[in-house]
C-alpha cells in the first residue's frame, strides 16, 4: 500500500482568529431514550481496514455501516469515481447497510482491485469512510535457477541465500532438510530477518546436500521451495582462530528508520572463530526493559511500540577470546499521523457558537485539511458563519438547517488519518436524565454528591432547592458543578431531606426531585479483649457495635488477617466469637469487622494458649429439662416466657429451644419458635392472632438436647385482620380469551381469624379502566374470561376475614392468552454466501399480528433439484431451522452446491406458528466436486498403463475436467517426481505412455469445476516386467579393506532390477553362506566378524525365487587378531543365543521361500496377471493429515493394495527434491507449476506411534506449521 496516499487533495481558505467569547457546545447524550427522538447526521460505525488483502477463492466483503436519523443511504466510489453497483451483477449491497459483497467466483479477481470509499448520507449531512485499498493476495513462483554445490574451507564464514519471490503479504521463511525437519539453529548458525542462513564458522558437520529454503504464503495457503543447496566442507587447510567481524550489517555503521508505534528490529550477525557472543547497548541511554527483548541468540534486538525516545545510536559488540568488533546502528524514529485530540460531535442551539478541533502530530508534521459533507472547504458552498484556522473550525451563530458532517484529514509521507464529526443544530426543551426520586445515602462527615444530569439545546441552566423552598447557592457548604451536580463537602444529619433541581432554557423548564439521607457512623462500643486460655477450654471474644438502625450490619471475624478456620469449634454470633476446645494452632490475633452498605469499623485482640492443668476425668451428659415455665407481660402480640434451667451435667448449656403447639389449627404438632442463648432464662415471644398457644423449652449442650419441659399454661390470642396477602401471585392466559390468576393460599396460622377469603382485582393495563373484583373462598385460582388476545393486565389478590382486610396487595402484571399469529413475514430475500451457506432476510411481522410473545421465526427449506437437472426430486426431505427472538435474518448452512432450493418463513409464538410467507426460490453457486466414483487400471503394458474411471457421484457444478497425477515408487518405497495430466470432462479413460517397465506407480485422480478440484481417488499398478536378460557382465571389480567397524566391501554393478546381497562364510567352513541385502548401494561394511579369522566373500544378484542369477568371484578377507585380554564374543552366552535365534529365523524364511517357489515360480507373468485382477484402492490418509509417502522402516514390503513384480525388484526413484512428491490426505492439490497447495493448519495429526502403523515421512505443510 502507498503509505503516502492522501485521503483527498486540496485545502483552502484564509484562517481567522478565535472569537473571544465562545458558547460551550452541548455533548451528545448517551441515553438511548434521548437519542431516539433527535435528528442526527450520519455516523460511520463500522468500516473495513485501510489495507484489505483478499483471498481470491473467497468473496470480497467491504464493510460500511452507519447510523443516523433518518437512516442513511449509501454510495461508493472506486478509484475516485462513482461506483455503479447496478451495472455489475457480481456486486451486492447488504440490505440496511452499505456493506458490499463481491462474488469473484468465475471472475478475474484483479478486476476488483482498487481504492474504495463509502459515503453515508441523509438530509442532515454526509459521512465518509477511509479510503479502503483492495488488493489480491499473491504467491509468485520461485525464479528458475540451478544451484552449484558450495565448497567451503572448515572454519570460514558462509552465507546461504534464500531470496524468496516477493508475495503479498510477504512469505514466512524456514530452512529444512529433505525430511522436512527444521535445521538446528544456534549462536553459530542462524537465520537472518531476510531469510538467509548465516554460518559464523563452518564445521565438518555442516556438509550436506539438502539445505532447502521454504516460503509459506499464508493467504493463498501455498508453499514454495527453493532448489536444494549442497555444501561441501574441506579440511585440508582449516582456518585458524580469528577475531570477530560483522557479516550483517556491513561496515562500521548503518542506519535504520522505524515508525512510531511499530516494532523495531535490529540485527547483528558476526563471523569469527571461536563463535562470537553478541551484546547490545544504547549510547547515552537505557533500554526500555518492559518493551525490549532479545531473539535469535541475542543477534536480534526487538523493541515494541516504538516512541520518539527510542531513537539514537545502538551499538552491537561481537566478542570472542581473540578480540572484539563493534557496529553502530543509527535509529531514526518517524511517525505517521496520530491523534492528540480527534474532532468530537457537537449539538448546538440556534445562534450558538461551537469549535471543532483536529489535533494531530507526526514526523514530519502532518498537513491538516478540512471537508464538509465530503467536499473540500475550497469547493463547498460559502458559509460566513464558518471559519477555518489550521486545525480548528469555528462555527459562529449557527442557524437551524445548517447541520453537517465535517471531515478532518491529516497526512504526511507515512500515512493519513481521517475523522468525521457532525454538527447538529437543535432547539430542544430541557430534559433531566437523572432518575426521579433517587435516594442518596452517606455517612455523617463524609462528602455527598447529588446528580442532576440534563439535556437541552441551548444548554439548560441548573438551580437547586432544598425542601422545595430554600434556594441553594455556591458556598462553603454547597458547590454546584458545571454538569449540574450538587456537592456537600461535609454532610451532616441536618442536611438530610428532599432536594429539587430545575433545568431551564429559553424553550422550557424541567424539575427533578432526589433525597439525601445522612446516616450515623458504625462504631465498635466494646472491643474484644486480650485472653490467656488453657488448652482444651473455651474463649469468648465480645464485639458490641453501634450502627445506624436503618442500615443492615454484617459481622466478619478474621484470624491473623485471614478467614477463620473451617471448623465447627468456631461459633460466630451477632456480637461475639466463641472458640471451643482450644488448641495450640488457635493462638493468634482475632479481628471483628462490622460492615454496613456505607461504612465499617474493626477491632482486634490476641489469644494466647497455655498448658492445661490436669483435672480428674469428667463425665458429660445431656442437660436436664427446664422447669417452672411462667408467662408474664401478656399483650395481644407478645408474651414473656421464663424458666429455670436443669442440671448441665458438666457441659455448659449452649442454647435453649422454645417450641409452641397451636391447639386450634394443628393440635399435637410442636413447632420451633425461637432459640435463646444458654446464659439467658427468659425471652420475649412475638405471637400471631387467633392462635391457642402452649409453650415448652429444651436445653442443649455439647452432648445433645434435653427432654422437653412440661408445657406451659395455654395462652390464647384474639382474632385480627390478616397481616399478609397470598404469595406467588401470577397471571397467565391459557386460552386466547382468558387470564388465569393463581396464588398460594394462606395457612390457618396465617389467617389471623375466622372467615378467610380472597378478593381478586383485575383491569386491563394502560387503558384507564376501573378495577374489577371478585371474592372467593377456599380457592387458589380465578379465571377472568372474555379478555382480548394477549394484552397486559394488572391484578392483585388481597386476603380478608371477619375482622378486616389484609394490607394493600402488590400489583402484578400478566398477559391474557395467546393465539396463533395472523401474518406471515414479508419481503423474504435470500443471498447465497457460498456454495453451502445462504443468508435469509425477511421483514418482521407487526407485534399486533403476533397475538402473543414472539418466540422466533422458522425457516422451512427443501432442495428441489440440481441446476443440471430438470425434474424435481419428490423424495427430498424438508428441513427446518428455528431462529429465536424477534430477528430479521438467519443463515442456512449445509446446503448442496449448484442446486435450486425453495423456502418460506413462519413466525412462532407460544401458541403455534403463523401462516407461511410466499415461497422463495434461490440457487446455490457451484462448489468443488466429489471424488470420481472409481479408478481402475484396465490394461497393463511394458511401458504403459490404461486407466478407466467413473464421474463423481456429486458434480456440485459444471464439470470442467479431471487432473491425474502419477508417481513412480522405487524399491525403498520412495516416491518419484509427480507428473500431472489435465483431462477433459468428457473423458473417462486414458493411456499413460513412456513408463518404465516393471515399475510400480501411484495414481491420483480428482475432478474439478470452476471452483477448483475436489478430493481425489487413488490406485496403484505396475507395468509389465522386461523379460530380456541383461547383456554383458553384471559385476565389475570387487575391492576389500578392513576397518575398526568391520570388513568393507565395494563393487561395480551394471545389473537392472535385481536384489543384491553381500554373502560371506568362514574359510574352509561347511556352514551356510550368510547374506546381507545391499540394494541401492555399491559398498557395504560387514560387522561382527571374529578377529583373527579369514572369510570368503562374494556379491550376488538374486531373483524373487531366491535363485542366484549373477555372482562375483570369491575374495578372501582376513580380520586381524586382537590382544588376548579382549573377550572373545563368540564364547559369550548371549551371543550364542542370539546366533541361534537368527539361524532359526533364517530357517523359517527359507521354508517360506521354498513353499512360495513351488507354488508358482515357473509362471511369473501369470502371477502378475493374477495380482492385478482386483487391485485395491489405497487413498491418501485423510484422517490424520499426513502425506502418503511410504515408510522407510519397511524397505522391502510392497505397497498396500499392490503386488511386487515377479522379479522382486523395484526401480529406484530419480529425484526427491520437489514438494510435488507429497500430498496431504484427500485435500492436497498441485498447481500447474508444480507448487504445493493444501490445508496447512487445522488438521489433527494422528500419533505416529499408535498401533502397528508404519512410520510415515513427515508432511511439509505440518512441518512448516509446527515451527512457524
Amino acid at each position: 500500500m502507498d503509505r503516502n496516499r492522501k485521503w483527498e487533495p486540496g485545502f483552502g481558505a484564509v484562517l481567522l482568529i478565535l472569537m473571544s467569547h465562545m458558547t460551550s457546545a452541548l455533548e451528545v447524550p448517551l441515553d438511548p431514550k434521548v437519542l431516539e427522538g433527535l435528528p442526527q447526521p450520519p455516523t460511520i460505525t463500522l468500516q473495513s481496514p485501510k489495507d484489505y488483502i483478499f483471498d481470491p477463492r473467497e468473496n470480497i466483503v467491504i464493510h460500511c455501516e452507519a447510523k443516523g436519523k433518518p437512516q442513511p443511504s449509501f454510495l461508493w466510489t472506486r478509484n475516485g469515481t462513482h461506483f455503479d453497483m447496478d451495472k455489475d451483477s457480481k456486486v451486492l449491497m447488504k440490505p440496511g447497510s452499505g456493506t458490499l459483497v463481491i462474488d469473484i467466483s468465475g471472475e478475474k479477481a484483479e478486476a476488483y482491485e482498487g481504492t474504495y470509499q463509502c459515503a453515508a448520507h441523509n438530509e442532515h449531512g454526509t459521512a465518509l469512510s477511509n479510503n479502503i485499498v483492495i488488493r489480491q493476495s499473491r504467491s509468485p513462483l520461485w525464479s528458475k535457477e540451478r544451484n552449484e554445490a558450495i565448497v567451503a574451507q572448515m572454519g570460514v564464514s558462509l552465507v546461504l541465500q534464500c531470496r524468496p519471490p516477493a508475495g503479498l503479504p510477504p512469505p514466512v521463511i524456514l530452512w529444512m532438510d529433505n525430511n522436512f525437519q527444521k535445521l538446528p539453529l544456534d549462536k553459530r548458525v542462524s537465520q537472518a530477518l531476510n531469510g538467509d542462513l548465516y554460518f559464523s564458522n563452518v564445521l565438518q558437520e555442516d556438509a550436506r546436500s539438502d539445505y532447502i529454503c521454504y516460503a509459506r504464503f499464508p493467504h493463498t495457503q501455498t508453499i514454495q521451495q527453493k532448489q536444494p543447496i549442497s555444501v561441501n566442507v574441506l579440511n585440508n587447510s582449516p582456518e585458524g582462530e580469528r577475531r570477530p567481524g560483522f557479516m550483517l550489517p556491513l561496515g562500521p555503521t548503518s542506519t535504520k528508520m522505524v515508525l512510531r508505534g511499530e516494532t523495531l528490529e535490529l540485527e547483528c550477525i558476526a563471523e569469527g572463530l571461536p563463535t562470537p557472543d553478541i551484546s547490545w547497548q544504547k549510547e547515552g541511554g537505557e533500554f526500555p526493559s518492559s518493551r525490549m527483548s532479545y531473539h535469535n541468540f541475542k543477534k536480534t534486538l526487538r523493541i515494541s511500540d516504538v516512541n520518539e525516545a527510542d531513537g539514537g545510536n545502538y551499538r552491537c559488540t561481537a566478542t570472542n577470546k581473540v578480540g572484539t568488533a563493534d557496529h553502530v546502528i543509527k535509529v531514526t524514529v518517524k511517525a505517521a499521523p496520530f491523534w492528540i485530540s480527534a474532532p468530537r460531535n457537537l449539538i448546538l442551539a440556534p445562534n450558538e457558537t461551537g469549535i471543532l478541533t483536529c489535533r494531530v502530530n507526526g514526523e514530519p508534521k502532518p498537513n491538516v485539511h478540512w471537508f464538509v459533507n465530503g467536499v473540500a472547504m475550497d469547493n463547498a458552498p460559502e458559509d460566513r458563519s464558518r471559519k477555518v484556522e489550521d486545525d480548528t473550525v469555528i462555527l459562529s451563530s449557527v442557524q437551524t438547517g445548517s447541520s453537517a458532517v465535517y471531515q478532518c484529514n491529516a497526512s504526511n509521507e507515512f500515512g493519513y488519518l481521517m475523522a468525521n464529526a457532525f454538527v447538529s443544530v437543535l432547539a430542544e426543551a430541557p430534559r433531566v436524565l437523572t432518575p426521579p426520586n433517587q435516594v442518596y445515602q452517606v455517612i455523617t462527615n463524609n462528602p455527598a454528591l447529588l446528580h442532576c444530569a440534563s439535556f437541552g439545546s441551548p444548554i439548560p441552566i441548573i438551580t437547586w432547592f432544598k425542601d422545595s423552598q430554600i434556594s441553594i447557592k455556591n458556598s462553603d457548604t454547597y458547590v454546584i458543578h458545571e454538569n449540574g451536580t450538587l456537592e456537600m463537602n461535609v454532610a451532616q444529619p441536618l442536611n438530610s431531606g428532599k432536594y429539587t433541581c430545575i433545568a431551564t432554557n429559553n424553550l422550557g423548564i424541567k424539575e427533578n426531585h432526589v433525597y439525601l439521607e445522612v446516616k450515623e457512623p458504625t462504631r465498635i462500643l466494646k472491643q474484644p479483649e486480650y485472653k490467656v486460655v488453657q488448652r482444651g477450654m473455651s474463649a469468648v471474644f465480645e464485639c458490641k457495635v453501634k450502627h445506624d438502625p436503618s442500615l443492615i450490619p454484617t459481622m466478619i471475624w478474621l484470624k491473623d488477617k485471614g478467614e477463620l478456620p473451617d471448623d465447627e469449634r468456631f461459633e460466630v454470633d451477632m456480637d461475639s466469637l466463641t472458640i471451643k476446645d482450644i488448641r495450640d494452632a488457635d493462638e493468634g490475633t482475632y479481628t471483628c469487622i462490622m460492615n454496613t452498605t456505607l461504612d465499617q469499623d474493626s477491632a482486634s485482640a490476641m489469644l494466647t494458649v497455655v498448658e492445661a492443668t490436669p483435672t480428674p476425668a469428667i463425665v458429660y451428659e445431656k442437660p436436664d429439662a427446664p422447669t417452672d415455665l411462667e408467662l408474664t407481660d401478656q399483650t395481644e402480640r407478645s408474651v414473656q416466657l421464663t424458666w429455670i434451667p436443669g442440671d448441665e451435667h458438666n457441659s455448659p448449656t449452649q442454647n435453649f429451644l422454645v417450641q409452641y403447639e397451636d391447639l386450634l389449627h394443628q393440635p399435637g404438632v410442636w413447632i420451633n419458635l425461637t432459640e435463646v442463648a444458654g446464659t439467658s432464662t427468659t425471652t420475649q415471644l412475638q405471637l400471631s392472632p387467633y392462635v391457642y398457644y402452649s409453650f415448652r423449652v429444651l436445653a442443649r449442650n455439647e452432648v445433645g438436647y434435653s427432654r422437653p419441659s412440661e408445657p406451659s399454661s395455654q395462652y390464647r390470642t384474639n382474632p385480627a385482620a390478616p397481616d399478609e396477602n397470598p404469595s406467588d401471585v401470577q397471571g397467565v392466559g391459557t386460552e386466547p380469551n382468558n387470564l388465569v390468576i393463581s396464588w398460594t393460599p394462606l395457612t390457618g396460622f396465617q389467617s389471623n381469624g375466622p372467615g378467610l377469603e380472597y378478593k381478586v382485582l383485575w383491569r386491563q393495563k394502560d387503558v384507564g379502566e376501573e378495577w374489577s373484583s371478585k371474592s372467593v373462598a377456599n380457592l387458589s385460582r380465578f379465571v377472568v374470561s372474555g379478555t382480548p388476545t394477549y394484552v397486559p393486565y394488572e391484578f392483585k389478590v388481597q386476603a380478608f376475614n371477619d375482622y378486616g382486610s389484609g394490607p394493600d396487595a402488590e400489583v402484578k402484571v400478566g398477559y391474557s392468552g395467546e393465539d396463533v399469529p395472523l401474518s406471515a413475514p414479508d419481503s423474504v430475500q435470500v443471498m447465497a454466501h457460498n456454495s453451502t451457506l445462504a443468508e435469509v432476510h425477511w421483514e418482521p411481522v407487526s407485534s399486533l399480528s403476533v397475538q402473543g410473545k414472539i418466540q422466533g421465526y422458522k425457516v422451512y427449506y427443501r432442495r428441489l433439484h440440481g441446476l443440471h437437472e430438470t425434474e424435481e426430486h419428490a423424495d427430498q426431505q424438508e428441513q427446518v431451522l428455528t431462529f429465536s427472538g424477534n430477528r430479521s435474518e438467519g443463515r442456512l448452512p449445509g446446503l448442496q452446491p449448484y442446486s435450486v432450493y425453495n423456502l418460506f418463513v413462519k413466525v412462532l409464538n407460544n401458541k403455534g406458528e403463523g401462516p407461511p410467507s410466499l415461497n422463495k426460490t434461490f440457487e446455490t453457486p457451484e462448489g468443488v466436486p466429489g471424488p470420481p466414483s472409481f479408478l481402475n487400471v484396465v490394461k497393463f503394458g511394458l511401458d504403459s498403463l490404461t486407466l478407466e474411471w467413473g464421474p463423481p457421484m456429486d458434480n456440485n457444478g459444471r464439470l470442467a475436467g479431471y487432473t491425474l497425477i502419477y508417481q513412480a515408487v522405487n524399491n525403498t518405497s520412495e516416491l518419484g517426481p509427480g507428473k500431472v495430466m489435465t483431462l477433459q470432462a468428457n473423458k473417462t479413460t486414458v493411456t499413460l505412455g513412456s513408463l518404465d517397465s516393471s515399475m510400480l506407480y501411484k495414481l491420483y485422480l480428482s475432478a474439478r469445476t470452476i471452483k477448483g478440484p475436489g478430493p481425489n481417488v487413488s490406485n496403484e499398478a505396475s507395468t509389465v516386467m522386461e523379460t530380456m536378460p541383461p547383456v554383458g557382465p553384471v559385476f565389475g571389480t570387487v575391492n576389500t579393506s578392513v576397518s575398526e567397524e568391520g570388513a568393507v566391501i565395494s563393487w561395480e554393478y551394471f545389473g537392472h532390477h535385481k536384489n543384491v546381497f553381500v554373502e560371506y562364510i568362514v574359510e574352509n567352513s561347511e556352514e551356510n553362506w550368510k547374506k546381507e541385502l545391499v540394494n541401492g548401494t555399491h559398498s557395504h561394511t560387514i560387522k561382527g566378524l571374529k578377529p583373527g579369522t579369514s572369510y570368503r566373500v562374494r556379491v550376488v544378484a538374486r531373483d524373487g525365487a531366491d535363485g542366484t542369477v549373477h555372482s562375483t568371484s570369491e575374495v578372501l578377507v582376513t580380520v586381524p587378531a586382537v590382544p588376548n585380554r579382549q573377550v572373545d564374543i563368540a564364547t559369550q552366552g548371549w551371543f550364542i543365543g542370539l546366533m541361534c535365534a537368527i539361524a532359526l529365523l533364517i530357517l523359517v524364511l527359507l521354508i517360506v521361500c521354498f513353499i512360495k517357489r513351488n507354488k508358482g515360480g515357473k509362471y511369473p507373468v501369470k502371477e502378475k496377471e493374477d495380482a492385478h485382477q482386483d487391485p485395491e484402492i489405497q487413498p491418501m490418509k485423510e484422517d490424520d493429515g499426513t502425506f502418503g509417502e511410504y515408510s522407510d522402516t519397511e524397505d522391502h514390503k510392497p505397497l498396500k493394495g499392490s503386488r511386487t513384480p515377479s522379479n522382486g525388484t523395484v526401480r529406484r526413484d530419480e529425484s526427491d527434491d520437489s514438494l510435488v512428491d507429497y500430498g496431504e490426505g484427500g485435500d492436497g492439490q498441485f498447481n500447474e507449476d508444480g507448487s504445493f497447495i493444501g490445508q496447512y493448519s487445522g488438521k489433527k495429526e494422528k500419533d505416529t506411534h499408535e498401533g502397528n502403523e508404519s512410520s510415515e515421512a513427515p508432511s511439509p505443510v505440518n512441518a512448516m506449521n509446527s515451527f512457524v
